[in-house]
């Protein structure tokens, strides 16, 4: 969720890059396109918002600064992910196990059955 810094209504034109630059306003530069390189870079408007750490700080839709807490931690996610596979192979191996002894009991009933058709 994202939370407003300061409101200041600038207005976007087609073929611009907005940012917010190192000194905490808002800068454009023209996007690069098709083997074009982008063009030099230059002030909007003038914010002077002092940036915390931790945070990502971007132009919103109605043209104020705006800033959102990053999310940190890749690596625990690839733990999780790798417990989690853990867990499916563990839960694919029981249920092949109950189904080998589900085969085995029709095998033997089907063993008992043929010996007594040719008892009589």
């Amino acid at each position: 969720m994202a939370e407003k810094v300061a409101k200041l209504g600038v207005k976007r034109e087609d073929g611009y890059l907005y940012f917010i630059d190192k000194d905490g306003d808002v800068s454009r530069s023209v996007m690069a396109r098709g083997g074009k390189k982008g063009g030099k870079t230059s002030k909007v408007a003038k914010a002077g918002v002092k940036k915390e750490s931790g945070f990502l700080y971007f132009l919103d839709k109605n043209g104020d600064i705006s800033r959102a807490k990053m999310s940190r931690g890749g690596q625990k996610r690839k733990k999780a992910k790798k417990v989690a596979k853990k867990a499916k192979k563990a839960v694919k191996k029981v249920a092949k196990k109950a189904a080998k002894k589900v085969v085995k009991k029709a095998a033997k009933k089907v063993v008992k059955k043929a010996k007594k058709a040719k008892k009589k």
